[in-house]
């Protein structure tokens, strides 16, 4: 019992409290001020990064990726100081975070396969930054592509985030991969009406849109003799920006025919009178 008073008082000595106050509120101090610093310092490194990488050619989406690693990298390191700095060993505090790391690992099975996925992306590039393309039943714009998630404008300004697991597991379909575009019309003239003309037509009409492109030379074929008239498939090649020129095609083609004096099939029904009562 006096061993135990003995102790009692001791740690209640205003001097051996005024001193381990001094000593924690030293440390504690000196570990936010490495954190505070250690992750402005780890964000300025990586967009500095980031940026000379792309000044040097290296694709945008590449660039920011390792721009985002080297910051996480930078910050776990900044973290094993702080907590060095209040005096925990970093032996066993790494066998700690190694063993809940174990345990948050299974728990986060999903972010973790998310991670992997983005990594995939990445160095294979199925599409970059600015590509159009179709992923996850979305279609639109790549704004950014992320460690995690990537991120996708679509046509109607709605931005949509998706897990990269989501992408890399489906089908994709860049629309913007590629130079040039294939467009490609199907225009039906009757039975009465030239086909050969109905040709000539329609090259005039491709030659006098600058958007299209002379090689690959365009095809119009006849695609199918179809029950009301003649269906005959234009293909056009353009340059991927032009590749909305098809609805401006299809109008004149329209008009173009409608001058030409050609008319347009449109299902036909014969219509019998029933014979008299009692024939």
């Amino acid at each position: 019992m006096e061993r135990l008073i003995d102790m009692i008082s001791k740690w209640l000595d205003p001097h051996v409290i005024g001193t381990l106050v001094l000593d924690w509120s030293g440390r504690i101090v000196a570990a936010l001020a490495i954190f505070v610093i250690g992750r402005l310092v780890a964000h300025g490194l990586s967009r500095w990064f980031s940026t000379a990488m792309q000044r040097v050619g290296m694709d945008q989406t590449l660039a920011r990726f390792f721009g985002s690693l080297i910051y996480i990298v930078m910050v776990v390191m900044v973290v094993l100081t702080a907590v060095n700095a209040l005096g925990v060993p970093t032996t066993n505090f790494l066998a700690i975070v190694g063993a809940a790391g174990l345990a948050i690992g299974l728990a986060l099975k999903d972010s973790l396969a998310n991670f992997s996925s983005g990594v995939m992306l990445v160095f294979f590039r199925p599409f970059r930054v600015g590509d159009m393309i179709t992923a996850a039943g979305v279609e639109g714009v790549v704004e950014s592509i992320g460690m995690f998630s990537t991120v996708v404008k679509t046509g109607d300004n709605a931005v949509i985030t998706m897990p990269n697991s989501l992408i890399y597991a489906g089908t994709i379909t860049n629309f913007t991969a590629e130079s040039t575009r294939r467009i490609e019309m199907t225009v039906a003239i009757s039975y009465e009406d030239s086909i050969a003309k109905a040709k000539e037509l329609l090259r005039e009409v491709l030659k006098g849109d600058e958007r299209t492109l002379g090689s690959p030379a365009p095809e119009i074929v006849v695609g199918d003799l179809g029950p009301n008239g003649v269906a005959i498939i234009v293909r056009v090649w353009v340059a991927t920006p032009n590749i909305g020129a098809r609805g401006d095609l299809l109008e004149r083609i329209k008009d173009r025919l409608a001058e030409g004096g050609f008319k347009t099939p449109y299902p036909r029904m014969r219509l019998e009178r029933s014979g008299q009562a009692g024939e």
